[in-house]
């Protein structure tokens, strides 16, 4: 059995997130693997704390309330992701949280780890990243015999956004790896051009798991049966979308819900917190088994409907990265023009040709990993 660390983002109230992790980890098992996700996080600015607190002095010194709030304290963190941390606690094991590299170089040295793998998500997207070069593997010594992989890496846009600098550091980095393997078709392309290393192009973690497990965890005793049928999964909402979700109710007579929370920013400042609470990860997954049709703006919304083959209409989000859309449903061979538009994933066809895509991808993993396993026969 190999012990082996993944570097993922960190696992916060992001759905999508949490359950690229959980899958990774569960196919990992599955091959006779001992895979820990570093819990990396990044540092509480004390610059943005204090501009925070500085605001609200002002604010109250000037006899003015503050009007919204802008960031959970760390106390209020844990009230917002009770359920989601719970799910992450019970289903994916995790290290210590780590902030620096010299932490993460300690714990890495003590934990003897058989190979590192890096991805999925955003893991090379700089605005959403802790540390770049740490997913680089930039901690490791240059002479470590640990097996360097990057499983489904995404820079999340086709656009290269790293200095000189940062290029030429990460293109060092990047041919210390043994395979690298991108979530985005046209990350194969920033990978050739920009670091000068091959990279396949594979599917996201999540959609390496048979949809069976999902079901099963949909059906466990923290999720109960949807309030509706039309499953509307909108991260960024604006009355376009809220208008579309209107009408497709209208003429399809079904009735709209949504589980997301309000946004925390938005509440008033001695307005408890019950509103902005995250549900559980299983209730998540139940809208998706329950819904009739979806409509989503997210990556992960998408794929979730392509799994539990739901019509659905897609819309693309340029803001977290419309490539990541583009390049799945490339993937599955099917169309898709414009910025929003109605997809039916219930397909013999997809499902095939899904079946094809995840046969690749896993035996990519399992030939990949430090030691033959039962899916090496793939």
């Amino acid at each position: 059995m190999s012990k082996i660390a993944i570097l993922t983002q960190p696992l916060g109230p992001n759905y999508g997130g949490i359950l690229q992790a959980f899958a990774l980890q569960h196919i990992l098992r599955e091959m006779g693997h001992q895979p820990i996700t570093i819990d990396r996080r990044g540092k509480l600015s004390p610059l943005r704390a204090t501009a925070s607190l500085a605001k609200g002095g002002l604010l109250w010194m000037a006899g003015k309330q503050r009007r919204i709030r802008r960031w959970p304290s760390p106390k209020e963190s844990e009230t917002i992701c009770r359920h989601t941390n719970r799910f992450v606690s019970e289903h994916i094991t995790t290290s210590v949280p780590i902030t620096t590299t010299d932490k993460l170089r300690r714990y890495t040295e003590q934990g003897e780890f058989d190979a590192y793998i890096v991805g999925s998500d955003q893991v090379w997207r700089k605005a959403y990243s802790p540390c770049i070069p740490n997913y680089f593997l930039d901690f490791l010594p240059e002479d470590s015999q640990a097996k360097r992989i990057a499983y489904a890496a995404s820079f999340g846009i086709s656009k290269w956004e790293f200095t000189e600098a940062e290029t030429q550091l990460y293109a060092r980095l990047a041919k210390c790896f043994d395979l690298i393997s991108v979530r985005e078709d046209s990350a194969v392309d920033l990978c050739r051009e920009h670091l000068g290393v091959d990279a396949i192009h594979v599917l996201d973690p999540t959609m390496l798991v048979d949809r069976s497990v999902y079901e099963e965890l949909a059906m466990s005793r923290y999720a109960h049966p949807s309030k509706g049928d039309l499953f509307c999964y909108i991260l960024d909402r604006t009355q376009e979308k809220s208008q579309l979700v209107r009408e497709t109710a209208s003429e399809q007579g079904l009735t709209p819900f949504e589980i997301l929370p309000r946004e925390y920013r938005n509440l008033p400042p001695r307005a408890d917190l019950s509103t902005v609470v995250m549900p559980p990860v299983e209730q998540w997954l139940r809208s998706f088994m329950d819904a009739t049709y979806v409509i989503t703006d997210s990556f992960h919304g998408t794929v979730f409907s392509i799994l539990f083959e739901k019509p659905c209409i897609v819309i693309q989000n340029a803001s977290r990265g419309n490539d990541r859309f583009q390049s799945l449903l490339k993937m599955i061979n099917v169309p898709f023009e414009g910025t929003c538009q109605f997809l039916d994933f219930r397909s013999d066809e997809i499902s095939d040709h899904l079946a094809e895509l995840r046969h690749r991808s896993l035996r990519l993993l399992s030939q990949s990993s430090p030691e033959p396993t039962h899916l090496q026969k793939l």
